[in-house]
């Protein structure tokens, strides 16, 4: 029975064992967000302890790792990961997790979970994978040795927008037992309402992400063809290093797509300015199509020097595609990367840009010109 709703209510409970059935899993557990699930999951490790994580990883949980684990005693060194190799020259004794993103934020590169799972489990270590991209739908990476799979329930699995959750699923008794200890005492669990809302958004999830994939690739497609795009990164596309990856471990390539415009910082300010059908947002995974600039907005908080590192230019542009008309989507980024083009001064620094230029509204046009 139930006694108290922090420690359990009949919504929180269908919606964990929802979500845990999708992934394969025993157990599941709710929280009040992504970052609350990130955080009960670190603040079950010993001081201490060390954490090894894929380098290319969502700035909240970068900012989380990077600004608030220290504070208690866990330590996390950044990898890229596109080798699995690489796991073992960072693992110490006193190791406790590797975290993963596949795909990643917001340069979509993949890592092999398989074989991360090996070389992490050698060590006697677990591993943590976000599946917040690819949902339950498109990937399962229990089944490919991942020992706790969490997900920012905001996006993809709610799907609209309209509440803030995450979850963590798992098949290892212990964690589940450290993990639902720390769900109650410290109490960062979601309403039942939300719960409810989530719930909702499950029933379906199947008919969301066939529409996000099948629209994200013509998009993809689109932009890759477009004389105005430098490159394009979707796990769809051939031409995505990782494409043959993305085709073992995923049944399905998703609804992001990141991509760099010709042109500089103006020139993709120009674009979001311009777009009709896509939200300027930071969020993603919702049935409305959003899109946004992660060297100021999603990755505003990591260094300069490390978003360089990570290919994080700024004229990279993330997009969320939603589930509305493909034609229309393609045909609204088509129109904007026209206008962009021709509005946006190409070899204007950033510390040149007037304020219209670094601040992505909306441009009163006399007429829009032909493709």
């Amino acid at each position: 029975g139930f006694d108290y709703s922090r420690s359990g209510n009949p919504s929180r409970q269908a919606f964990e064992t929802a979500v845990a059935s999708l992934e394969g899993a025993k157990y599941g557990l709710a929280f009040s967000s992504g970052s609350a699930t990130t955080a009960t999951i670190v603040s079950s490790l010993p001081a201490g302890s060390h954490i090894v994580s894929v380098n290319d990883v969502y700035g909240g949980t970068y900012r989380y790792f990077t600004k608030v684990a220290s504070a208690l005693g866990v330590e996390v060194t950044f990898v890229d990961l596109k080798d699995a190799a690489n796991v073992g020259s960072v693992i110490r004794p006193n190791t406790r997790l590797v975290w993963v993103e596949t795909p990643t934020n917001p340069t979509l590169r993949l890592v092999d979970i398989r074989a991360v799972a090996e070389i992490a489990h050698r060590y006697n270590t677990k591993l943590v994978v976000d599946n917040t991209f690819m949902s339950p739908y498109f990937q399962n990476p229990l089944s490919l040795g991942a020992d706790i799979v969490v997900h920012s329930v905001t996006k993809y699995i709610n799907g609209h927008s309209d509440v803030v959750m995450g979850v963590a699923v798992t098949n290892d008794d212990e964690v589940y037992t450290k993990l639902a200890f720390l769900q109650n005492s410290i109490g960062a669990v979601p309403s039942a309402f939300d719960c409810f809302l989530a719930n909702r958004g499950l029933k379906t999830l199947h008919l969301r992400m066939r529409q996000h994939a099948l629209s994200a690739q013509a998009i993809a497609e689109a932009l890759e063809a477009s004389p105005y795009v430098e490159n394009v990164i979707y796990p769809g596309l051939q031409s995505h290093p990782q494409h043959e990856l993305a085709k073992r471990q995923q049944s399905g390539f998703g609804g992001m797509i990141s991509f760099r415009i010709r042109g500089n910082l103006a020139t993709a300010n120009a674009f979001l300015r311009n777009v009709k059908f896509f939200t300027l947002a930071e969020s993603l995974g919702g049935v409305e199509s959003l899109c946004e600039l992660p060297a100021t907005m999603t990755h505003g908080s990591v260094s300069a020097e490390d978003r360089a590192a990570l290919g994080i230019t700024e004229n990279l542009i993330r997009l969320s595609v939603g589930i509305e008309d493909t034609d229309d989507l393609v045909g609204d980024i088509l129109t904007a990367l026209a206008i962009a083009s021709k509005l946006a001064p190409f070899g204007t620094p950033a510390s040149k840009m007037t304020p219209l230029e670094a601040a992505p509204k909306m441009v009163v046009l006399e007429a829009a010109p032909k493709l």
